[in-house]
């Protein structure tokens, strides 16, 4: 695959689920997120890449990990094509082939402006592995599903502590099962283990992503849903049986796929950061 045709597929493919989404159809969308919670380390364009050439990948990495893991990828396996950062210098970039720009990157262009030695970040398309189509060492398990956030939960109510974030219970919320008022997190008491961890989630969200200056177009509707998929992405993540996301999200971007962007990408470095915060 060449780096312009990544770019098509990510693009094709946000073309239709914006279009999906605003037509009241979510489950192209929960695919996407369940893709995320797999995969949050990667760039919301290769997240898109996997999910569209492996939906029911679990795990990868590039031939030469595979091997240094004591595994080794199966003769006549196709590799999952995604886009990877090259660094160039100006006076390469005549010569360089036409490649995926850093919006949809793991890695944002740059400049270092060293003169005539300024280098710049483009991609390149390479090739990983998923686990299924390998042999070798056994890995460790994964997460699975259950009913039980176990160790997260106290894993992620210190991040909220290392945040600077105030956590506390109350016996009524006026309705609600969380609150996030910039500082202070306030959770329902005696909501079950997997029920809090989620709401704990949610709200933490809120305070990464909408606390301070917010994004031009946001509304409360908007926020309320990008902490819900976010939520989404870091449960299925640490094995919790999620539910579904939102079927009622992106219909509030009537098909603006810049706008959708911002958002997928903004829920990825959410629920990212709070994923890095809460692993072992």
């Amino acid at each position: 695959m060449k780096t312009e045709d990544a770019k098509g597929l990510i693009d094709r493919q946000l073309d239709c689920l914006s279009e999906a989404l605003d037509a009241g159809k979510s489950e192209q969308f929960n695919a996407f997120l369940s893709t995320m919670a797999r995969f949050h380390r990667y760039s919301l364009g290769n997240v898109i890449l996997i999910m569209c050439q492996a939906p029911e990948a679990t795990h990868v990495a590039g031939f030469h990990t595979w091997k240094s893991l004591g595994r080794f990828v199966k003769s006549g396996e196709k590799g999952i094509a995604i886009l990877a950062p090259m660094l160039l210098k100006s006076r390469d970039e005549a010569s360089a082939p036409d490649l995926q720009s850093a919006s949809f990157s793991d890695t944002s262009s740059a400049s270092d402006n060293r003169g005539e030695d300024e280098r710049h970040i483009r991609f390149r398309v390479v090739y990983i592995f998923d686990v299924s189509q390998t042999d070798g060492e056994p890995l460790p398990e994964f997460a699975k599903v259950t009913g039980d956030p176990g160790d997260y939960a106290e894993r992620l109510k210190g991040l909220v502590n290392q945040l600077s974030i105030e956590l506390k219970y109350q016996e009524d919320l006026g309705g609600a099962l969380g609150l996030s008022s910039g500082g202070l997190i306030r959770i329902k008491a005696g909501l079950d283990p997997a029920e809090e961890f989620q709401v704990l989630a949610h709200e933490l969200a809120h305070e990464i992503l909408h606390q301070g200056e917010g994004r031009a177009g946001s509304t409360k509707t908007s926020r309320e849903l990008e902490a819900e998929a976010v939520a989404f992405v870091v449960s299925q993540a640490v094995g919790l049986d999620a539910g579904t996301a939102s079927s009622d999200y992106i219909q509030l971007y009537k098909g603006d796929k810049d706008r959708l962007t911002q958002s997928l990408d903004a829920i990825r470095k959410a629920a990212g950061t709070i994923l890095e915060g809460i692993a072992q």
